[in-house]
């Protein structure tokens, strides 16, 4: 088992720590940080986990061999390259970085410090994505020329404004960093790398700085084009869809995968079981950790996503303009 801390306690911090047990993770959760332990008396009390308030205790607890991090964004790139000092391997919630150069000096103390890390970038293996994720390995889609991501719900709208999830800090761009970024890291998989983006957000319904929905123009290296949208208020709506020359696939739901190959009249509903497919995020880790695999993701994947997300980030505030990622 990995004797492992998780650092912050809100809501995603509490389901990391189920999914990581509902699976079967070899994890041991030994401590627990929160700004507010009063808050998560009965849920570290049922799950056996003490609770602290210092993140420097964290760091100084032989004990610990690795920490999760469901912390702030902003707070990432101190709290990494402090955990990687000392030797701590880390799994950190997404975003990992929100720009490029805070994404290359953390996965560098990481590199130095020849520690594991895992970033929480779940949504490609639900079930519906293992689908179009076989289609590629098996080349059913021939060269793939395009891709669509939308990904929106209104759950972000109920947070109170003042909360730091809706804050411009940590929240630039109109759900994108929340809602985009999965559909970001999805095309990385699916596609490859992006190369340049163009982006508008806009305030519709809510009003924020931030704005509340998200349009982008995609480029990726290979040539391939695709588009992203996602809003922060309208009904929950998950949508990635391929398009290659031999077929298109398109992940509808978690479970739910529409396929249409060449030469078929119809297209092919794929309905897989639902699975704990953030628990095996949270597994992946912890075995690549005890020398059992790899983490899927490599630090190269990780950096090109956070790279694109600030591109998302630039372009937005540059009224569309091309940027480069």
């Amino acid at each position: 088992m990995l004797d492992t801390a998780i650092v912050g306690l809100g809501w995603w911090g509490k389901t990391l720590v189920k999914a990581a047990r509902d699976f079967g993770a070899p994890i041991n959760f030994v401590r627990g940080v929160t700004l507010e332990p009063d808050t998560v008396r009965d849920f570290a009390a049922e799950y056996k986990i003490p609770i602290g308030t210092s993140f420097d205790e964290v760091l100084a607890d032989p004990n610990v061999k690795a920490v999760v991090l469901a912390t702030p964004h902003t707070k990432h790139p101190e709290q990494v390259k402090a955990l990687a000092a000392a030797g701590k391997h880390i799994y950190c919630e997404k975003p990992f970085a929100l720009s490029k150069a805070e994404a290359t000096a953390m996965l560098d103390a990481v590199k130095r410090a020849g520690v594991v890390i895992g970033v929480g970038h779940h949504f490609r293996l639900m079930p519906s994505m293992r689908v179009l994720a076989e289609l590629k390995e098996q080349g059913a889609f021939g060269t793939i020329m395009h891709a669509e991501g939308n990904y929106s719900h209104d759950w972000l709208a109920n947070y109170p404004t003042d909360s730091w999830r809706m804050s411009a800090e940590e929240s630039r761009t109109g759900g994108i960093t929340g809602l985009g970024l999965p559909v970001l890291d999805c095309f990385r998989d699916m596609v490859g790398p992006i190369k340049r983006v163009s982006a508008l957000s806009k305030a519709r319904a809510l009003k924020l700085p931030t704005g509340d929905t998200t349009a982008a123009l995609i480029e990726f290296e290979n040539g391939a084009t695709g588009t992203l949208g996602t809003t922060i208020k309208t009904p929950f709506r998950w949508r990635i869809a391929i398009f290659g020359e031999n077929c298109w696939a398109e992940s509808v739901s978690e479970t739910r995968a529409i396929v249409r190959r060449a030469g078929k009249e119809e297209p092919e509903v794929i309905d897989r079981p639902a699975d704990n497919h953030l628990g095996r995020n949270l597994d992946d880790f912890a075995k690549a950790v005890l020398g059992r695999g790899t983490f899927p993701i490599p630090p190269a994947g990780i950096l090109q996503t956070a790279a694109a997300l600030e591109a998302v980030f630039k372009s937005a505030d540059a009224d569309g303009a091309w940027m480069t990622v």
